[in-house]
């Protein structure tokens, strides 16, 4: 099976009647054009998008296939993550927490709570950030929430 378009968001779709099958697109997989993927109920899927997808992504719920008894949707899988707070009396260091990450091409979303934003695990993104005067962090599986994307894009990149 080809999927070439995004249909929508899964809870614009009526599923009624239909079994819904998800196929996983990670994180870091999410910008891009092809993919070749195995639903979670054992079905080959081809993604094949267009220019588009490269800064509109694949995110959580949208929805690839459909037909009378099928709908294809997106799972965004948890991942590990590093939640980073600025205590109290730091709330400027969101200047240098910002620019670290970005610094380093890392996605970057706003947190859940004010004066939090989350990014993407990796030891030396730990290692510097524990450096910062000011920031707590946590380190905890979770989904991404692409609708809090700070960063324009989320590619994978290291100096």
């Amino acid at each position: 099976m080809l999927c070439e378009q995004v249909l929508g968001k899964l809870k614009d779709v009526d599923i009624s009647g239909k079994d819904v099958e998800y196929v996983d697109i990670e994180w870091h997989e999410a910008f891009k054009k092809i993919h070749r993927k195995v639903t979670d109920k054992g079905r080959d899927v081809g993604i094949r998008m267009g220019d588009s997808i490269l800064t509109r992504g694949l995110l959580q719920d949208d929805v690839l296939y459909t037909d009378e008894r099928l709908v294809i949707a997106v799972n965004t899988p948890p991942c590990q993550v590093i939640t980073i707070t600025l205590t109290p009396g730091h709330e400027r260091m969101a200047a240098k927490v910002c620019y670290e990450i970005g610094n380093r091409h890392a996605p970057l979303f706003w947190g859940e709570k004010e004066n939090t934003f989350v990014t993407v695990y990796d030891e030396p993104m730990e290692l510097m950030l524990s450096k910062i005067h000011g920031v707590k962090l946590k380190i905890e599986q979770k989904k991404l929430d692409f609708d809090k994307r700070i960063s324009a894009s989320v590619h994978s990149h290291h100096h």
